[in-house]
């Protein structure tokens, strides 16, 4: 989609206060559940105007007029992304890209920026984002992070037309530790991902019911290795898909980490610590808040 075309320091896939903000995105709501299912721009402090009848919006958690008055919502237009069922409600990018074998193809964005940021809004109902990857060797994964997930989980399968999923635990903030805002900024640095890919340890955390996904196997690693599994140097990004349930400010890609976002120093402190909040985050890899960010740890 991009592929051949000059690519600046920072562009912006996603903004909900654009004249078109999902001109990029396909946009697909569970048809079968017409109330409780469906995509809708509104005003984050009002959640007006209403979606069209017969749908009905659930509300943000812990609204009140003391956060209200801090700045827990936003006076901006934002995309309001509902329902129960996550796998049949999202917004991907590109709209063009129906087909897993689409990834890698002129079909796929073709961005190579290996930051990509995410300003999304806790709703207190699971969520889950995806991001496919491609290495310069054109093998083809899936990065993807959900509220409901509790350990990393490397999946894998042997259908042709099947991508490995690197599965990640997203947390945000519980309402008991009184966060500033409900909104958080999501930032991954995609390089550091590949190598994961090819990880036993975080496949023999998946839970298998045919032993098709258990790559413990040395030969089946190797196999997997050789043919399939991205673990060389990062080329671009494939597509960004962001399911239900939550609200979504701005998707956007940059070629650096700059320090008006957070101090390369204070960052490297933060990832390089051994305990967050009581819990050991050496060796797991998982997603996990800090006052308005969401940060990346990595594997040692």
């Amino acid at each position: 989609m991009f592929a051949n075309s000059i690519q600046p320091s920072i562009v912006s896939l996603f903004s909900s206060t654009g004249s078109n903000p999902l001109s990029l995105f396909l946009s697909q709501c569970d048809t079968s559940l017409p109330s409780d299912s469906f995509i809708h721009l509104l005003d984050d402090r009002s959640s007006h105007p209403a979606p069209p009848p017969p749908a009905v919006q659930v509300h943000p958690h812990n609204t009140n007029d003391t956060h209200e008055e801090g700045g827990y919502n936003l006076d901006q237009t934002v995309l309001h992304i509902q329902s129960p069922t996550l796998p049949s409600t999202f917004i991907q990018c590109p709209p063009a890209l129906l087909l897993q074998d689409d990834v890698g193809s002129s079909k796929d964005l073709g961005l190579k920026h290996p930051w990509i940021h995410l300003q999304v809004k806790n709703l207190g109902k699971p969520w889950s984002f995806e991001i496919g990857v491609v290495d310069q060797s054109a093998r083809k994964g899936i990065i993807r992070s959900s509220t409901f997930q509790r350990q990393p989980h490397l999946k894998w399968s042997h259908k042709p037309d099947s991508l490995p999923l690197l599965h990640l635990p997203l947390s945000f903030p519980s309402s008991s530790s009184h966060p500033l805002t409900a909104w958080s900024t999501i930032s991954l640095h995609l390089p550091t991902f590949l190598p994961r890919f090819s990880s036993v340890a975080l496949s023999t955390r998946a839970e298998d019911d045919d032993g098709e996904n258990d790559i413990s196997n040395p030969d089946s690693v190797s196999i997997m290795t050789r043919a399939r599994l991205p673990s060389g140097t990062y080329s671009h990004i494939a597509y960004v898909k962001v399911y239900a349930t939550c609200r979504l400010r701005r998707i956007w890609l940059k070629w650096t980490w700059t320090e008006a976002s957070m101090g390369i120093r204070a960052l490297r402190r933060w990832l390089n610590r051994e305990v967050v909040d009581g819990r050991c985050i050496k060796p797991r890899m998982y997603i996990n808040v800090n006052d308005r960010h969401i940060y990346v740890l990595r594997v040692p």
